[in-house]
């Protein structure tokens, strides 16, 4: 397994491996990985040949007042796991190889009505850094196809539009969501929980299962649906950011009509802001 720095490089590799007829296969993280990102890994093996993992912590997807100077970065570890798990190739470029004109001046990507609501409206901006900086390593790793994880739900329809959109030939994949044994999502963001928090951070996972479980039944009042669970999670100790009941496709809120379904929660634990969601088909 190589890291490699820089476009110039990575081109040079890549087109040796095109020559010689292989599948690439693309996995976009921001390091500090988890057996989450290795099943997008081994999913990304499954399909392609060559597989790449590029680890960016991406400035323009951080706000203001978000954690981009403390998010970990464990490259070394991360070296180590993806070399276990069979990975082919890891881009780590720097701020400067991506943005050397600076985030003020380069292009951004926005992708229309996905983006807004839920994560789009609590956090501005962010899904235009998503957006931007996918597109960006779709144009410098140009894989056939890209394994992104369904946790990020918003995140992957985001993706997917603008894949269609842009008429970028790469096959997108969701792949399932990772959990501990207590239903918890693999998650980065998880490391930053106390003991406490995290011996109360189940409780997201069964709120949305009490909810699955009324909608598989038939239920229709998502509103009182979504309040329920906002009660439930404001006595397991959370705030609440948004609860919402969304058209698996669309994400717009969902009708009595629509067949699948898929339950969106993001929840402040502490300083920690949780995201979780669960699809019903009925």
């Amino acid at each position: 397994m190589r890291t490699i720095h820089t476009l110039k490089e990575l081109r040079a590799v890549l087109n040796g491996y095109r020559q010689q007829g292989k599948r690439i296969g693309l996995v976009p993280t921001m390091g500090n990985l988890h057996e989450g990102h290795i099943s997008l890994v081994e999913q990304a093996r499954r399909a392609a040949d060559i597989v790449v993992t590029s680890i960016f912590i991406n400035p323009m997807q951080f706000g203001a007042n978000e954690d981009l100077d403390s998010y970990p970065r464990t490259l070394r570890d991360d070296q180590e796991r993806l070399q276990a798990a069979g990975n082919s190739l890891i881009f780590a470029p720097s701020v400067e190889e991506l943005y050397p004109e600076g985030l003020a001046r380069h292009t951004q990507v926005t992708v229309p009505e996905v983006s807004d609501g839920y994560c789009g409206a609590s956090r501005p901006g962010h899904f235009a850094g998503v957006a931007t900086v996918v597109t960006m390593l779709f144009n410098m790793v140009q894989p056939d196809v890209a394994v992104f994880g369904e946790k990020d739900f918003q995140q992957l329809a985001v993706i997917r539009k603008l894949t269609r959109d842009l008429f970028i030939p790469v096959e997108v994949i969701g792949a399932p969501t990772v959990r501990d044994a207590d239903g918890v999502a693999k998650s980065s963001r998880n490391g930053y929980l106390s003991a406490d928090e995290r011996a109360r951070a189940p409780a997201i996972f069964a709120a949305m299962e009490h909810m699955a479980a009324r909608l598989a039944q038939g239920e229709t009042e998502y509103t009182q649906l979504e309040q329920d669970a906002y009660n439930q999670l404001l006595a397991a100790g959370f705030h609440p950011d948004y609860i919402a009941i969304v058209n698996s496709r669309t994400l717009k809120p969902a009708q009595p009509a629509d067949p699948q379904l898929t339950i969106l929660m993001a929840a402040f634990l502490g300083t920690t802001r949780l995201i979780d969601n669960l699809s019903v088909t009925r």
